[in-house]
């Protein structure tokens, strides 16, 4: 397998806000994210029309005069700090139907990474922007970073800090190894150590095999564990790699795949994890990984998650 490997550029960097002490964290990464890559950085937040409109064109009015008051004084707030020094930056706020205006947003500006946030792990409704963040998350056109709850309160891999360590999921899919080379490209850009984890699923049973003793699946086991490095092996033979890379495999019989795949984040301290996604308006097959939801990664992880998109 050949990789094209060469250095990740992100030129734009917006993250999608409601302005709440909950969308702090988010912020953080993402004005931290645009100074890293020189990328200008936008602060969007759409007026929802959804009731308004009933209201009447002063209730639309007053809604975006009060909106356009806190952009006004977040804006003031991160100058004063110093966050936004020399940072190409620019707020946005517009009315109307708020995931088409965000859309329209991301494609005018040719952004490359959304940020958004997350509340818990108890599903994509409990997402930071609710519906909205599920549609950026299973929509959007670009990379999309999710920082929940449980993620440290700074970017630690832009950071001068030592041992950084990225997580790549992969199933061997086509949506993941296109994912690849970013992971690759942010090792090697940060000095991270990249891990590529494979998550089983389930044994395949032999054709013919009707009753299994304990030894016959422990060797199903072993066979299968040592298929899956070799695999994970093969995807960085042709890859410049800084700092090397470590592999794993886990089974996800007994609990969720999803559930392994957050232990193994939590046990390495990752810092990022990476993944593979296919654009698609169904959640069920919006992740490359066909045996868990990537909702239940996102909502879930005590990091950044990048998803990002074939």
């Amino acid at each position: 397998m050949s990789l094209v490997t060469s250095p990740l550029e992100l030129r734009s960097v917006l993250i999608a806000t409601d302005f709440s002490q909950a969308s702090e964290k988010p912020l953080r990464h993402a004005v931290a994210i645009a100074r890293c890559y020189g990328a200008k950085f936008y602060l969007a937040h759409v007026v929802s029309s959804l009731g308004l409109t009933m209201a009447g064109p002063d209730a639309i009015a007053a809604a975006e005069e009060a909106v356009s008051r806190d952009a006004v004084h977040l804006e003031d707030d991160l100058v004063r700090s110093g966050a936004l020094a020399g940072l190409r930056h620019q707020v946005i706020v517009r009315q109307g139907k708020v995931w088409p205006e965000l859309e329209a947003i991301i494609r005018q500006e040719k952004v490359d990474l959304v940020i958004i946030g997350t509340h818990g792990r108890h599903g994509v409704g409990k997402l930071l922007l609710g519906s909205v963040a599920e549609k950026i998350f299973r929509q959007a056109g670009c990379m999309v970073l999710t920082v929940g709850p449980g993620s440290y309160q700074d970017f630690r891999v832009g950071s001068p800090r030592a041992n950084r360590t990225l997580l790549f999921a992969t199933d061997f899919g086509e949506a993941s190894l296109h994912a690849l080379p970013r992971a690759i490209s942010s090792a090697n850009q940060f000095g991270a150590k990249l891990v590529l984890l494979n998550v089983i699923p389930a044994l395949p049973m032999p054709e013919g095999m009707h009753r299994c003793t304990a030894g016959d699946l422990m060797k199903m086991r072993e066979n299968a564990r040592m298929a899956s490095l070799r695999r994970l092996e093969e995807l960085t033979q042709n890859a410049r790699l800084e700092v090397r890379p470590e592999f794993a495999v886990e089974f996800g019989v007994a609990s969720p795949v999803s559930e392994k795949l957050l232990k193994t984040a939590e046990k390495l301290r990752v810092d990022v994890i990476i993944m593979g996604l296919h654009r698609s308006t169904h959640i069920s097959t919006a992740c490359h990984l066909p045996w868990a939801t990537a909702y239940e990664v996102v909502c879930g992880a005590s990091c950044p998650v990048l998803t990002v998109r074939n």
